[in-house]
């Protein structure tokens, strides 16, 4: 939650569950004798309410807990989505403790049902048996950029059957921009399909690369230096308090298809800030670059 504090109800969840469990030993007081043929229905009553109630009381703590505690955003998504599933499996439980007596019967009929419910949602179980995955393997988390079975994006929400993407690239754009889209698809893909995570080991940067032409005439340590000048410039403007220790961008020269000499730069970048970065870096090298044309020659005509 942004602006604003999350309010949690633990008093009032307190006091709810202390009515509840108040009542169910207060019935056992003579004055409630006239209700004797319904006393042991109210009972199993307000004991399966108090149940119910204690187990949210327990689950808004732990949300608390989990607030404060998570170190990141993704973490405290899933911390969130597990006690939130072990909230609902437990109040089923009790209620259908509340509604069959002989907890046997329940647990057969549970069965039963289960069994036919597997082969009836086969694609629904394997995608939240792939939510399980996702949850404790962690190949991606809420945050995190990613590349999946021909999707990119970032991952704004991962439910229990499926996982939303905030596309970025897509088929109207040619950049690493957000195009608009969401992109949603079954979690089941994660079982048969590779995952690409932008926020690797290198966190908060991956590797991306800029090149320019320039003719074989060219000064090339002048030109490696100018690009170097402009990435370390613009890191350094990015994240001054980052070290450039192990960050430092290097310059290597190819030849491209059509005969003319590139000049790539490789430098360190937040993998949503590709297009931004690329930008910024040229728009500090080619001035340096162009202040110098005795030095450096650009494509032009028929000029290598």
């Amino acid at each position: 939650m942004t602006g604003k504090k999350k309010k949690y109800w633990i008093g009032g969840f307190i006091v709810v569950a202390a009515i509840f469990l108040i009542s169910h030993y207060a019935l056992n007081l003579p004055q409630f004798a006239f209700l004797k043929e319904y006393l042991p229905v109210i009972k199993r009553l307000t004991m399966s309410a108090f149940l119910v109630v204690l187990i949210l009381l327990i689950e808004r703590a732990l949300e608390k807990i989990i607030d404060a505690k998570a170190e990141t955003e993704g973490i405290k998504y899933n911390l969130q989505r597990i006690t939130r599933l072990l909230t609902i499996i437990f109040i089923i439980i009790v209620i259908a403790s509340f509604l069959f007596q002989n907890l046997y019967a329940v647990a057969v009929s549970f069965g039963l049902i289960s069994l036919v419910l597997g082969f009836a949602l086969q694609a629904p179980i394997t995608s939240f048996i792939a939510w399980l995955f996702i949850i404790f393997r962690r190949p991606f988390r809420v945050g995190d950029r990613i590349q999946i079975d021909g999707f990119k994006g970032d991952v704004i929400e991962i439910g229990y059957l499926d996982t939303i993407l905030e596309e970025c690239s897509g088929v109207y754009l040619g950049n690493d921009r957000k195009s608009g889209r969401l992109v949603h698809f079954p979690n089941s893909i994660i079982l048969r399909s590779e995952v690409v995570n932008y926020s690797g080991p290198f966190i908060p940067f991956i590797w991306n690369e800029t090149a320019i032409q320039i003719a074989y005439t060219s000064d090339l340590p002048f030109v490696e230096s100018c690009l170097l000048q402009a990435a370390d410039e613009d890191f350094s403007e990015r994240f001054p308090e980052k070290s450039s220790l192990g960050n430092e961008p290097e310059v290597y020269f190819r030849v491209n298809n059509f005969a003319w000499l590139e000049a790539v730069v490789s430098y360190p970048v937040e993998p949503t800030d590709t297009t931004g970065r690329r930008t910024r870096i040229l728009k500090r090298a080619l001035p340096l670059l162009n202040a110098q044309p005795d030095k450096v020659q650009f494509p032009e005509g028929t000029h290598r």
